[in-house]
C-alpha cells in the first residue's frame, strides 16, 4: 500500500497545481500558478517562495544560486518509440539588479536531471553547469532556455542581454539579442532584461519536428506573432527519462534578484493555458522614483540665489580644483578610455588616499567605495618612474580589465598621474590567504577550507591560460595573491606581472620577473614566461596550503629547514609518509584528498617543464574527474635541489645589475647559506 501511495504524489501534485483540472491518466500533463503554493514547488540554493507567492530565486547577494523545479518529475520521451513529446510554456519574470550598471548573470527555464542540479555553480554557470562541464561534455543532461544578462567571450556571448538556447552546455546553439517585434510597426524592438520591468517568456517545442521557439515581450503586450528565437533541438538523447522542469538563477561578483511571478506549462501537445496578469502577485517594485517636493523646489532656488552670489568664488575654487585633480593622459591612451578611471573619483573613493589595507613591493593599496556605483574597491598605487614600456604596460591592463571569471579578482581599471600608475581591483574582505595560514593571531583553517581555494585558485587559472582569448601567465602566484571574499572563496589576484600572447604562439623573452621558491628552474635559462612557470609556481602554492609553510623559510628560524618545502615533501613520500607533510593544526580532515594535493603539488614543481601537467589536468584531477597522479616519487628528483641552491645559479645572478630596473638576486655558496638566501625576491 505505501508503495501506491507514492506512486500516486506525482499525479496528486499535478491535479494540485491545475486546482483539480488536470485530465485523466494518459492525457497530457499540465499545470498554471498564478503566484506559487510552497508545497508545489521544490527551491533550493538561495531560491525562496514569498509570503505573497513570488519565486525569487536571488536577492541581492554575491557568488549565489537559486532553483524552482516542478517537484516531481516528468517524462519528455514517448515511453513506446522514445520520441521527444512537445511541450508548451509561458512564465512571467523580473530581473532587478542591485546596481544600474553592475547585476547578475540571468535567469534560465531548465530541464534537468535533479531538481538541486548537484555539483551546478553560481556565476557565469547560471546554476546548472560547473567548471568541467561548461562548454559541454554530452552528459549532464540539461538543456535551458536564458535570460542572460552578462557577456562571456568564452561562450560566444553575442552581448550582455540576450536569449539562448543551451544544449548540455553554455554555448548556446543559438541566440539574439533581446528584443521583440512590435505588432504595430512590424520592426523589431530592443528589450532591456535588467530594467525591472515585468517580461513575458512563450516557449514552443515541437517533438515530432524537433523544433524549439522562444518569444519575448513585455508583459501586458499581445504575444508576438514572430518568435525571437528558432532552432532544431532533438531531445531524445539529452533529456534524463525522468526530467525536472523549472528555473534557475545566478549572480557572480554582482548581483541581481530574479523573480518568477506566474508559470503555465503543459507537455503533450497543444498550447500551454494563458496567464491572467491580474492575477499574478504584485511585482516587485524597482527604487522608487524622486518626486519634487515644494520643500526641495524652494531649496534649489535658495541654492541658485547662492550660486549666482559665490559664481566667482566658484571659478576660482574650480581653476584650484583642475590643478589638484590634473592626470597625465596622451593622445595614443584614447584606444583605452574605458578602462581610465578619473583620478577624482580615486581621490573620493579613498577619502583621500587614507585608508591604507597593505603596503607591497610594487606599491600601497587603500581601500575604496567608488562613488558613482558604490562598489567596494581595492586601489593599488604603483610607482613607475621609467616611461620605458609604459604603452606596452597600460595596453595589458586594459587587455586584463576585460578579463571575467568567479576565481579571479575583478580588475576594473587604470589612472595615470605625476608619474604614478594607480589600479583599481575588486575589494576582498577577508584578506590575502597568507594571513590566514601564517599569522598567530588567526584561527586556523579547516581542510575543507583549504582544499575548496586550492580548487578555486586552480578553476581561475586554468581560465587564465585556455579560457580567453589570448593566453595569460600570471608568473606570481603565491598565497599573498589569493584574496578571500566575505564567503571565503579564493580568487586570484594582482596582475601586475602578467604577460599576455596570442595562443598558439610562443611567450617573448622578458626579464625573470616573480617571487623566489615559485619561479621555474627554466624560467633562469630562457626568460620566457610560459603556462607551465605557472603550473610550476602553482605546485609551491599547493604544498604552502597543505603544509602551511612557506616554499622557502629563513634559517634564523630554528624550525627552518634549509632543504625547502618541496624536497621536504618528497621525502616525506619517498619514506611511505607523505602524510606526516600536512600542517598539523589542520586536524581531522580528508586523507585522501590530502593526500592527493601534496603528490600534485610535487607533480607540478617538477623540475622538467615537459613534465609537469597542465592546469586542465591539474583542475581535473581536484574535481575528481581524473585519477590521482601516480608518478612514483623517485622520478621527480634532479641533480639538484628543486629550491634549494643549484648549479649555473650564481651564473644567472650576475648577468643583472643592481638597479631600480632590473632583477637582484644575490646569492652564497652551498657550503655557507645564509637566511638572505631563502628571502629572495626577483622584482621588475
Amino acid at each position: 500500500m505505501p508503495a501506491v501511495l507514492a506512486a500516486l504524489v506525482p499525479v496528486l501534485l499535478a491535479l494540485l497545481a491545475r486546482g483539480g483540472s488536470a485530465a485523466a491518466a494518459g492525457a497530457a500533463t499540465e499545470f498554471v500558478f498564478a503566484g506559487f503554493p510552497r508545497e508545489n514547488l521544490t527551491a533550493s540554493g538561495a531560491a525562496v517562495v514569498t509570503s505573497s507567492g513570488l519565486l525569487r530565486l536571488t536577492n541581492e547577494t554575491n557568488e549565489v544560486l537559486g532553483h524552482g523545479f516542478y517537484p516531481a518529475p516528468l517524462r519528455f520521451k514517448d515511453a513506446s518509440t522514445g520520441a521527444p513529446l512537445s511541450f508548451s510554456t509561458t512564465f512571467v519574470v523580473a530581473i532587478l539588479p542591485r546596481y544600474p550598471d553592475a547585476h547578475g548573470h540571468g535567469l534560465a527555464f531548465a530541464l534537468a536531471p535533479s531538481a538541486t542540479v548537484l555539483g551546478a555553480m553560481a556565476g557565469k554557470n547560471l546554476g546548472l553547469f560547473n567548471t568541467w562541464n561548461h562548454l559541454g561534455d554530452g552528459r549532464s543532461e540539461v538543456v535551458a532556455v536564458e535570460l542572460d544578462t552578462a557577456m562571456d567571450e568564452e561562450f560566444s556571448d553575442v552581448n550582455d542581454n540576450h536569449v539562448g538556447v543551451d544544449v548540455n552546455s553554455l554555448k548556446s546553439n543559438c541566440s539574439k539579442p533581446a528584443g521583440y517585434v512590435d505588432a504595430g510597426t512590424g520592426k523589431l524592438t530592443d528589450l532591456n532584461l535588467v530594467s525591472g520591468d515585468l517580461l513575458q517568456v512563450w516557449i514552443e517545442y515541437d517533438g515530432a519536428g524537433t523544433r524549439l521557439e522562444v518569444t519575448v515581450s513585455p508583459a501586458g503586450v499581445p504575444r508576438p506573432a514572430v518568435p525571437l528565437v528558432s532552432c532544431t533541438v532533438n531531445l531524445s538523447p539529452v533529456v534524463a527519462d525522468g526530467t525536472y522542469v523549472g528555473f534557475s538563477a545566478a549572480n557572480g561578483a554582482a548581483s541581481s534578484s530574479h523573480y518568477v511571478l506566474g508559470w503555465s506549462f503543459r507537455l503533450g501537445g497543444g498550447r500551454a493555458p494563458d496567464l491572467d496578469l491580474s492575477k499574478l502577485p504584485r511585482a516587485p517594485s524597482s527604487r522608487p522614483k524622486k518626486t519634487m517636493h515644494q520643500q526641495l523646489l524652494l531649496a534649489l532656488i535658495l541654492f541658485a540665489v547662492v550660486a549666482l552670489l559665490v559664481v566667482s568664488a566658484g571659478i576660482t575654487l574650480f581653476v584650484v580644483w583642475r590643478r589638484r585633480f590634473a592626470e597625465v593622459e596622451e593622445d595614443w591612451e584614447i584606444e583605452y578610455g574605458p578602462h581610465r578611471i578619473s583620478y577624482k573619483d580615486l581621490h573620493a573613493a579613498t577619502r583621500g588616499f587614507r585608508d591604507v589595507i597593505g603596503v607591497g613591493g610594487f606599491g600601497t593599496v587603500y581601500h575604496g567605495v567608488l562613488p558613482r556605483s558604490g562598489a567596494e574597491v581595492a586601489v593599488k598605487k604603483v610607482a613607475h618612474g621609467s616611461r620605458q614600456g609604459l604603452r606596452e604596460f597600460v595596453s595589458e591592463i586594459a587587455s586584463m580589465s576585460r578579463l571575467r571569471h568567479r576565481n579571479l579578482v575583478q580588475l576594473f581599471g587604470y589612472c595615470r598621474r605625476r608619474g604614478e600608475l594607480i589600479l583599481v581591483y575588486d575589494y576582498m574582505v577577508n584578506g590575502s590567504l597568507d594571513k590566514h595560514l601564517f599569522d598567530a593571531d588567526k584561527p586556523a583553517l579547516s581542510w575543507e577550507r583549504r582544499a575548496k581555494i586550492v580548487r578555486d585558485v586552480a578553476a581561475g587559472l586554468l581560465y587564465l591560460h585556455e579560457g580567453w582569448e589570448q593566453v595569460v601567465v600570471h608568473r606570481d602566484i603565491k598565497a599573498s595573491n589569493v584574496l578571500l571574499d566575505a564567503d571565503m572563496n579564493g580568487k586570484l589576484s594582482d596582475f601586475g606581472l602578467a604577460r599576455l600572447y596570442d595562443h598558439g604562439s610562443d611567450s617573448q623573452t622578458t626579464r625573470v620577473i616573480g617571487t623566489f621558491g615559485y619561479l621555474a628552474p627554466e624560467m633562469f635559462k630562457t626568460g620566457k614566461a610560459t603556462p607551465s612557470a605557472d603550473v610550476f609556481a602553482f605546485g609551491a602554492f599547493l604544498l604552502e596550503v597543505a603544509c602551511g609553510r612557506r616554499p622557502i623559510e629563513s634559517l634564523s628560524n630554528n624550525n627552518a629547514d634549509p632543504a625547502g618545502l618541496v624536497d621536504n615533501v618528497l621525502e616525506c613520500w619517498k619514506g611511505g609518509r607523505i602524510r606526516d607533510a600536512r600542517d598539523p593544526r589542520i586536524g581531522k580532515c580528508d586523507e585522501d584528498d590530502l593526500e592527493v594535493v601534496l603528490k600534485l603539488g610535487l607533480l607540478c614543481s617538477h623540475p622538467d617543464p615537459q613534465c609537469r601537467p597542465s592546469m586542465r589536468q591539474v583542475v581535473q584531477i581536484l574535481e575528481g574527474a581524473a585519477p590521482a597522479p601516480v608518478t612514483p616519487p623517485e622520478d621527480l628528483g634532479s641533480s639538484g635541489r628543486i629550491f634549494g641552491y643549484y648549479e649555473g645559479f650564481d651564473e644567472f645572478a650576475n648577468m643583472f645589475p643592481t638597479t631600480t630596473e632590473t632583477a637582484t638576486i644575490t646569492t652564497q655558496p652551498p657550503s655557507s647559506r645564509s637566511s638572505d638566501e631563502h628571502q629572495q625576491l626577483i622584482s621588475g
